[in-house]
């Protein structure tokens, strides 16, 4: 770990070093508050945003990391190829699409966003991308143990992350203990549950507030790191975003870290739009 109040980094399988801490953008569609935003956690000093092309907001990532002032070498940008794009042609244009909306010559990390349908074309052209330097790493996201296999068993790079929705509720061990085990590291999505009620007045959390002197958001955060993954909370309010960086000058304690982990439920807080399932029924029917 870094000195206290610094961001933590960890290294990717393949030598990429990642900032733990990153500002998600799911949601923020809105041109000029998605700009303020990332101006914001940059100016926080956030150096990982992570986006997707079906965020509709990669332009506006973008144009706030240019206007930031901060050097693009010392931000790690993400996007995700969506399930439309999952032909090569397409996953290779898209990327190519990305790469201009974000205005930069390369991107960090490039995910497949959801595991629906022949996502294997779409790997094979992000693996192209990544050797014509457009990428520098790629991964999954939402990706069972199963289907990862299948990109292990088939393809010639390895994937360095599956981003999946992890939080105390809904902690995954058993998928985050086989993906660790094959050098994967986990991106946790959804880390507070999207603010969940329920989870905000967690007794247990409440008290743990109350002993560290940090709110609950920073207590399940401070949890994540401790977990060793990679976390992606998203706000945009600039003191909610100075609040969830404020998490490194203190440790959660063995003991309490397992209070923690006592918590999971094995409950998905994620509710998927209706386009979503309707898009899933219609359109990628084969596993």
């Amino acid at each position: 770990m870094q000195n206290q109040n610094m961001q933590t980094e960890i290294t990717l399988r393949d030598g990429n070093r990642i900032p733990q801490l990153g500002a998600g953008t799911y949601m923020i569609e809105n041109h000029q508050l998605c700009k303020a935003t990332v101006r914001d956690a940059l100016d926080l000093g956030y150096r990982h945003i992570d986006t997707a092309q079906i965020y509709k907001n990669e332009r506006a990532v973008g144009e706030a990391l240019a206007e930031s002032g901060v050097d693009r070498k010392d931000v790690f940008l993400t996007t995700k190829v969506w399930v439309t794009n999952f032909t090569y042609e397409k996953a290779s244009r898209s990327i190519d699409a990305s790469l201009a909306r974000l205005g930069t010559d390369y991107i960090d990390l490039v995910l497949v966003h959801r595991p629906y349908g022949n996502y294997w074309p779409a790997w094979q052209a992000m693996e192209d991308a990544m050797e014509a330097g457009k990428i520098r790493s790629i991964g999954l996201s939402n990706f069972s143990m199963d289907q990862t296999r299948q990109i292990l068993d088939r393809g010639r790079i390895y994937p360095v992350v599956n981003q999946i929705e992890c939080h105390p509720f809904y902690q995954q061990r058993e998928l985050r203990r086989e993906l660790e085990s094959l050098g994967i590291r986990v991106e946790a999505w959804y880390p507070l549950g999207h603010g969940s009620r329920r989870m905000m007045q967690e007794p247990v959390l409440a008290e743990l507030s109350r002993i560290y002197g940090k709110s609950v958001a920073q207590i399940i955060l401070r949890w994540h790191i401790q977990e060793d993954c990679i976390v992606l909370p998203k706000s945009t309010r600039r003191s909610h975003l100075a609040e969830n960086f404020r998490i490194f000058d203190f440790q959660l304690n063995p003991e309490d870290m397992e209070r923690i982990r006592a918590l999971d439920r094995n409950e998905t807080l994620f509710k998927c739009p209706l386009w979503l399932d309707e898009w899933k029924a219609r359109l990628f029917t084969r596993a």
